[in-house]
C-alpha cells in the first residue's frame, strides 16, 4: 500500500498528495506548485498526522 502525505498551501489553498519519498526533510523549504509560496515543508502538511507521516518516511 502506498502512502500519501496531503499537503494544503496556507497562501492559496492549494491542495494535493505526494509519497513522502518524493518530499525533502519537514525543515526545508518548499515551494507551493500553484503560487509559488515558500515555506517549511512542515507548514504545508494538511494535518498533524500528515506530519508525523511525513517525519517516519
Amino acid at each position: 500500500m502506498e502512502t500519501y502525505v496531503r499537503l494544503l498551501c496556507p497562501e492559496c489553498g492549494k491542495n494535493w498528495q505526494k509519497s513522502p519519498s518524493d518530499l525533502p526533510e519537514p525543515s526545508t523549504t518548499f515551494h507551493c506548485p500553484g503560487c509559488h509560496a515558500s515555506r517549511r515543508l512542515s507548514e504545508f502538511t494538511r494535518t498533524e498526522q500528515d506530519l508525523k507521516t511525513l517525519k517516519e518516511l
